[in-house]
């Protein structure tokens, strides 16, 4: 990545290139954040009663998992690989994870964020590309959206709102794209594919130093359908969206920032983040209009092994245990197989 944050083209179908460069940004931050005075705030509580175990093994020496989603009609949970692209469904009562879309399945390079719709659509984001959305019961493409342009992008993460609509982060180009109900009709009954449509430009709101660089990453859906959320992972800073007006404005957080921040989850007013290249996963209490947030657990521990996305189930949370940082994008090493999923409970 240059000075501007900007990639040569070719970098877009080389994913691992992408967040190599892209996740670089991240371990200078780590070490910069250990080094830096403690900022005045209330005390927050590390969880010392948080207790992380192995729940789910995925089959496969170079999975290198990012995204996870649950299907809430079934209790399935489905897990995407950042290298090849596969996406591996769990089912109740069982511990290893079975291959649901195999590596490479319609072209897909890599698997980043997945959600799982309230019709039994699977959504699987594919940051060189765009995302691609399956009927679960028969593992058929029914469409697929891909990025506009030429320019660089790095299509990250993704929310649904409660009216179906579908809200991706662009890492790169600093932009929230929409994928309605009805567009996702039309593509469907039409040749099966579209093209995304950025709803929202957030570039200028996020802080400078982020501007240009790897920013946009985690987005969760306020379940009144009013906003989203989204998080910038380099600045450390929440943005909040509104869905009506556009207009975009900083959360205010109270007790700590979201630095290496990347995949949220929101249930009933408590906001949950994993943050990657720190090993921690803080647990922040929502304000009613969502423009406020308060920190009141974080957990850091190197067993959560770079922690990317998480979903709670259960009263727990299921997190992706990446292992970028041995042999994936963020660094050289042997990584731990099986490569899992783990649970923690206690934040």
């Amino acid at each position: 990545m240059s000075e501007r944050g900007t990639m040569p083209r070719s970098f877009r179908h080389h994913p691992v290139a992408v967040a190599a460069l892209a996740l670089a940004t991240v371990l200078p931050l780590a070490h910069a954040a250990q080094a830096a005075p403690p900022q005045p705030g209330p005390q927050v509580q590390e969880s010392a009663q948080a207790r992380i175990r192995t729940a789910y093994q995925l089959p496969g020496d170079r999975v290198y998992p990012e995204g996870i989603a649950a299907d809430p009609r079934t209790g399935d949970v489905y897990v995407g690989s950042y290298a090849t692209g596969a996406v591996y469904r769990i089912t109740p009562g069982h511990r290893t994870a079975q291959v649901f879309l195999p590596a490479g399945t319609d072209g897909r390079a890599t698997a980043n964020g997945l959600k799982v719709d309230r019709a039994g659509r699977l959504w699987v984001t594919d940051s060189t590309a765009g995302v691609a959305v399956y009927d679960i019961r028969e593992r058929r493409l029914l469409a697929r959206f891909d990025v506009p342009g030429e320019a660089a992008s790095f299509v990250n993460d993704l929310a649904i709102a409660p009216d179906g609509s579908a809200y991706l982060t662009d890492s790169v180009r600093a932009v929230v794209y929409r994928v309605t109900p009805a567009q996702l009709a039309r593509a469907a009954a039409g040749t099966g594919q579209a093209t995304l449509t950025a709803r929202f430009d957030v570039s200028a709101a996020v802080a400078p130093d982020a501007r240009d660089t790897f920013a946009l990453n985690g987005i969760v859906a306020d379940p009144s359908g009013r906003y989203v959320l989204t998080v910038d992972m380099n600045g450390g800073g929440l943005y909040r969206v509104d869905l009506a007006s556009g207009r975009t404005r900083e959360v205010a957080l109270h007790g700590g920032d979201l630095r290496h921040a990347d995949g949220l989850e929101l249930r009933h007013g408590t906001l949950w983040a994993a943050h990657n290249a720190s090993n921690t996963i803080s647990r922040w209490h929502l304000s009613g209009d969502g423009t406020r947030a308060r920190v009141e657990r974080r957990i850091t521990d190197e067993a959560l092994q770079i922690p990317t996305t998480l979903v709670r189930r259960g009263g727990r949370l299921l997190v992706v245990r990446s292992q970028f940082d041995k042999g994936g994008p963020m660094g050289p090493g042997t990584p731990q197989t099986p490569f899992t999923v783990a649970a923690v409970d206690g934040i």
